[in-house]
């Protein structure tokens, strides 16, 4: 693997214009194919195999005049204080306001409020029910301007009108204030990393590339392949975070490369075949969990962790052709050979100096440790960023078991709300109150009661029955059952089709949409009508959006044992291939379950507690979007282990080549720890910045990968990591013997390459003698 690599990057290198301009013709075949392809439109959310969609597909072929699924919208009326809506101005108003939409090209129908019944007790709330014949994606400009123009009419006349439903749903668009804000705190972490701002400049630049495509291809692909805005969000999401952490992590090492006296050649190959082997293996295990979410059996999020996975593939193909090219085009400005230390750099090495009272120039300069490799004694204190990696390590190293047990305590103590940890789906009622939307709630559970935001639907089919054949005493039964479930407010007269085979009923709960005294009602229902589907030979399903939202919940909770196991099994063997060791691979991903179960006590603390929501924007509490726990876990994991695979890579290297397990430790923090804290702030910074978006999931996506990044590689990689290696030793880089001959040798460490490449005439041959794996000089 990295003799290969390294031979990419030479080539990447020498041919930098024709790569240069293979990579610029795809990005401009990719922004021209989202430009000329139709707008892409959002679907309903779906969960094939749910008695909610079997009931959905059900009213779809009963009654084919109506969409199931459709459009839907509530216009709600309340007077003006002191009034009623059944006065005669008040009335003749509504009356006008639902006239002026009836008949519309994809108005289906409108009720009226006062033959309908949906008038409050006290007269104060109206409603009308708007339905179209297409669902909310499909509703034309036109359709929804005259339905806000209807609004406005009445509002004039008076009266305060909200519109609620799903009519007038939009999709959410990036390039927001907080995403700038974010890629501006990524922009200053890279100049700070790399000292120069040509290299900071060169890994915004193939991030903003290989995102251009990823974006571009989404938006081509999503009429075919039926993606949404979501998918498009969550692609520029991660194909910016690890686009910029992957060209880091290369740059990084050709200046190290570069700083040893290499040409820039020789840097970009070396570059390429061993922190490039790195950004591969990184990227599979994200690449794995991605598309491991197609096992949960949900539509929309197989789309999304196809769409992300695309965009990480993207961003690993970029880092390892275009980065090396653009090391040629800038030449020395992105690392001269042997550069010294900038101005900031100067200073923050007088004040380590000080802080450790070391003499100024001379040995303070060239100050070494005799823990630290032989083969590795260049001075140190003229990079500040690296001494304090390595006395970190060495800090570790001194109180393994100590740093351990704080370390994993805090995470178990952050992690505790996540107990808690409730799943729905969001609705109006999760909307900022800015909207109408939110008001239309509002006004609904003011008037009508909570439970009125959340009818559930129950549909009779009567097609297979045995019985009499009488549709109307099924039916019937079927209505006096239902309302006798505990927490039933009411139940609507029946509708039936054409055929007279099937009918529709509507429930009102008492209970608000997202609460459990919801989701428990619901399976009191099918319980309940369980006994009449014996009796009658009619088959009973709920469904209704509330419903629906309930089985998806339930339907993610029951997956996400089976989707851990497969996605931390792949990924176990995976690391297995990578680092030759069986402890390390298993470490990884016990630490990995610390981190996402302390980023899920941070979504329940922020969104079912409300613990800093104001701060974040968040103006409503509620459960935790369903679709959450198991795109965090596929996402995080894989991120988690890229931290893992940068960090220890450089460990294995010092390993292999004789050192102990100590000085391993403290050589990969030396060379690895100050990219993988600039690479993660990276990328805390780009999913900060989508928080500030309307969307509850991109908010909670923003919020939840955020903190699972910064907990896994702040105090999983930098703490947990060094002190478990260093209590297991030796043995941390244990394999089985069998294992050993199965397994491949992948050889991410650049082992070969210090045999086949030969090493730049200017630098003394300084690497220490090669020893036997697991033994270390005395």
């Amino acid at each position: 693997m990295a003799t290969f690599l390294y031979r990419i990057g030479r080539w990447a290198f020498r041919r930098r214009r024709l790569v240069g301009g293979l990579w610029l013709g795809v990005l401009v075949l990719a922004i021209a194919a989202a430009g000329l392809a139709p707008e892409g439109k959002e679907e309903d959310l779906s969960m094939p195999g749910t008695e909610s969609q079997k009931a959905f597909d059900l009213l779809d072929e009963r009654f084919p005049q109506s969409n199931a699924q459709g459009a839907e919208a509530r216009l709600v009326f309340r007077a003006p204080d002191g009034q009623r809506v059944t006065a005669r101005e008040n009335k003749a108003t509504v009356e006008d306001t639902l006239g002026s939409l009836d008949g519309g090209d994809q108005v289906a129908s409108a009720t009226d409020p006062y033959e309908a019944g949906a008038v409050s007790e006290d007269g104060t709330i109206a409603y009308s029910t708007i339905t179209y014949t297409v669902g909310a994606v499909d509703l034309t400009e036109q359709t929804k301007s005259a339905l806000e123009d209807a609004a406005s009419r009445a509002r004039d006349a008076g009266l305060t009108v909200e519109i609620g439903g799903s009519a007038l749903d939009s999709e959410e668009e990036p390039g927001g204030t907080t995403e700038i804000i974010g890629v501006a705190v990524a922009a200053v972490v890279l100049v700070l990393a790399l000292g120069s701002l040509a290299a900071a400049g060169l890994s915004l630049l193939t991030a903003f590339v290989g995102v251009a495509i990823a974006f571009g291809l989404v938006s081509a692909l999503a009429v075919p392949l039926g993606l949404t805005s979501t998918v498009a969000i969550l692609a520029l999401m991660l194909g910016l975070a690890v686009g910029i952490d992957y060209a880091l992590f290369i740059t990084s090492r050709f200046r190290d490369e570069r700083a040893q006296g290499r040409e820039p050649e020789e840097a970009a190959g070396r570059a390429a075949g061993t922190a490039g082997s790195a950004v591969v293996f990184a990227g599979a295990t994200v690449f794995i969990a991605l598309i491991g979410l197609g096992v949960v059996g949900i539509p929309e999020l197989t789309k999304m962790g196809m769409g992300g996975a695309g965009a990480v593939a993207l961003a690993v193909l970029v880092a390892l052709t275009l980065v090396p090219a653009l090391f040629g085009f800038f030449g020395n400005g992105v690392s001269p050979a042997r550069a010294k230390p900038r101005a900031w750099g100067r200073v923050l090495a007088r004040a380590v100096r000080k802080a450790e009272g070391a003499p100024r120039g001379g040995a303070g300069n060239c100050a070494i440790s005799h823990d630290e490799p032989a083969g590795d004694r260049r001075p140190i204190a003229a990079d500040p960023a690296k001494r304090m990696g390595t006395r970190w390590a060495r800090f570790v190293l001194r109180r393994p078991a100590a740093v351990l047990l704080v370390a994993g305590l805090g995470l178990g103590a952050v992690a505790l709300p996540a107990l808690s940890l409730e799943l729905g789906l969001p609705g109006d009622e999760s909307k900022s109150v800015e909207t109408t939307q939110r008001r239309a709630y509002d006004l609904l559970s003011e008037g009508f009661g909570p439970g009125f935001n959340g009818p559930l639907t129950v549909v009779v089919d009567m097609s297979a029955s045995s019985g009499s054949g009488d549709s109307r005493a099924t039916t019937d039964l079927v209505a006096r059952t239902v309302r006798g479930v505990d927490g039933v407010v009411s139940v609507g007269d029946p509708v039936l089709s054409r055929t007279k085979d099937t009918a529709v009923l509507t429930a009102i709960p008492r209970t608000a949409p997202n609460s459990g005294e919801t989701k428990d009602l619901v399976h009191a229902i099918r319980g309940a009508v369980s006994g009449v589907e014996a009796d009658t030979g009619a088959g009973i399903l709920v469904t209704g959006t509330t419903a629906m939202n309930i089985d998806i919940s339930e339907a993610m909770s029951d997956a996400l044992i089976p989707y851990l196991t497969v996605v931390i099994g792949l990924a176990v063997l995976l690391l297995m291939v990578v680092f030759r060791s069986l402890l390390v691979p298993v470490k990884a991903a016990l630490g990995f379950l610390l981190s996402v179960g302390a980023a899920f006590g941070v979504l329940v603390a922020v969104f079912q507690w409300g613990w800093a929501a104001d701060l974040l924007g968040i103006e409503q509490t509620g459960p935790v979007m369903s679709l959450m726990p198991i795109l965090i876990i596929g996402i995080v994991f894989g991120l988690a282990m890229d931290y893992e695979v940068f960090l220890l890579t450089r460990m294995r290297e010092t390993y292999v080549h004789g050192a102990s397990p100590g000085e391993a430790i403290v050589n990969g923090f030396r060379h690895s720890g100050r990219v993988v804290a600039a690479a993660a702030i990276i990328m805390i910074s780009v999913f900060a910045g989508f928080i500030g978006m309307s969307s509850p999931t991109i908010q909670t996506m923003g919020v939840g990968l955020a903190a699972a990044v910064a907990f896994d590689a702040f105090v999983v990689r930098m703490a947990i990591v060094p002190a478990v290696l260093a209590l297991l030793g030796h043995r941390a880089w244990w394999l089985p013997p069998i294992l050993n001959r199965v397994l491949p040798n992948v050889d991410i460490e650049g082992e070969k390459l210090s045999t086949r490449v030969p090493a730049a005439a200017t630098v003394p041959d300084t690497a220490p003698p090669r020893l036997p794996v697991g033994r270390h000089r005395q």
